[in-house]
């Protein structure tokens, strides 16, 4: 029966006769995408019988757990992944330039950003914990993972028992540094309550896109009703107690979120924050009625805010030639075609906004 957690492979192990440090072992080697023979130390020293006859299954186990499938590699050095999990479906990894990779936390999302392809489709399955670890370890066997982001497929704190289970494990034996695992949220008061209990606490993004309620309401459909200021709120109070800076994601969409007034709200909200505004061109995605600011009317939204107190990077979407929108690898996988929305369906409910 196949892995969906990392505590099932735990008890397989233990099973076997696993001790602690035997248990520690494999998942460590697991997680870095190295051999179960590796070392110097011949495992007839100090592996139980029935626990090292059986690693050669447990490893294709453990490597069926993620299977790439595609791999479309763009010319900004980022890689975009079809992963195939072991039922059939699909989710996307992106291997990103300076040694990270974005992975997915579910099958589909429940969130429904009107801007993104992956909740168009909806919510098909939660990811195990053990699938998410397998996703950076398939990326390790491609090239040096420091860094994994939790930005891909679905909503984190809605799998969230399963993502931090994936984070501690990572963040420990899998050897990623803690400010390197960045959870990333529309906001949850879940996350604010859970991510501070953990050994291994990660650095957070919060998806704000908006500093008007009602335009972020209508951006992320079914995202928790957060004030923009309460979320900010939230975001301060975990960044000063674990010493590193909340990240703002920003998805810059052209006529709907980079007006003067938009400017003027971030930098009532973040000047003096313990924060990094993430300023990422929109992605463009077929079917959906959004564009991408010129990168020059970008460029000087991301000085301007610089200029006013803000720290703000603008950050140069990965994969644009490689199909990059979150979920069009899968979309295009499954044969399921974007719906064409009635021309300017999506756009005339932000036409108020100045």
């Amino acid at each position: 029966m196949p892995f969906h957690s990392v505590q099932d492979i735990r008890t397989h192990l233990r099973a076997l006769g696993a001790s602690a440090l035997h248990e520690q072992r494999v998942l460590r080697l697991w997680a870095q995408a190295k051999p179960q023979n590796s070392g110097r130390r011949p495992l007839t020293s100090f592996m139980p019988t029935a626990l090292r006859q059986a690693l050669p299954a447990l490893s294709e186990s453990l490597a069926a757990l993620a299977r790439l499938r595609e791999q479309h590699d763009g010319q900004d050095g980022s890689a975009r992944l079809m992963v195939g999990l072991h039922d059939g479906q699909a989710v996307e990894s992106v291997l990103l330039p300076r040694e990270a990779v974005c992975v997915s936390s579910q099958v589909g999302c429940a969130v429904g950003c009107v801007f993104c392809m992956t909740g168009r489709e909806g919510l098909i399955r939660q990811v195990g914990s053990a699938e998410i670890v397998a996703q950076v370890a398939l990326a390790r066997t491609l090239r040096p993972v420091k860094k994994v982001v939790f930005m891909g497929m679905g909503e984190p704190a809605h799998n969230l028992d399963a993502v931090l289970e994936a984070i501690d494990l990572l963040g420990t034996v899998g050897n990623i540094g803690h400010k390197n695992l960045v959870f990333s949220t529309v906001g949850d008061a879940r996350v604010f309550e859970r991510l501070p209990q953990g050994r291994v606490k990660p650095a957070l993004a919060l998806s704000l896109h908006s500093t008007r309620a009602d335009v972020r309401a209508q951006l992320l459909p079914r995202a928790p009703r957060f004030e923009p200021e309460d979320l900010v709120q939230a975001g301060e109070a975990y960044a000063r107690a674990t010493g590193y800076p909340i990240q703002y994601q920003w998805t810059l969409i052209e006529g709907v979120n980079d007006s003067a007034q938009e400017l003027d709200g971030i930098v009532r909200l973040l000047k003096g924050k313990y924060a990094l505004m993430n300023l990422i061109p929109y992605n463009a995605v077929p079917g959906l009625p959004f564009a991408r600011p010129s990168w020059a009317r970008a460029a000087e939204i991301a000085r301007t805010l610089h200029q006013r107190g803000v720290l703000t990077k603008l950050r140069q979407s990965a994969g644009q030639d490689v199909d990059g929108g979150c979920g069009q690898l899968r979309a295009r996988d499954v044969q399921q075609p974007v719906r064409m929305l009635p021309k300017g369906a999506a756009l005339s409910s932000f036409s108020a906004a100045p």
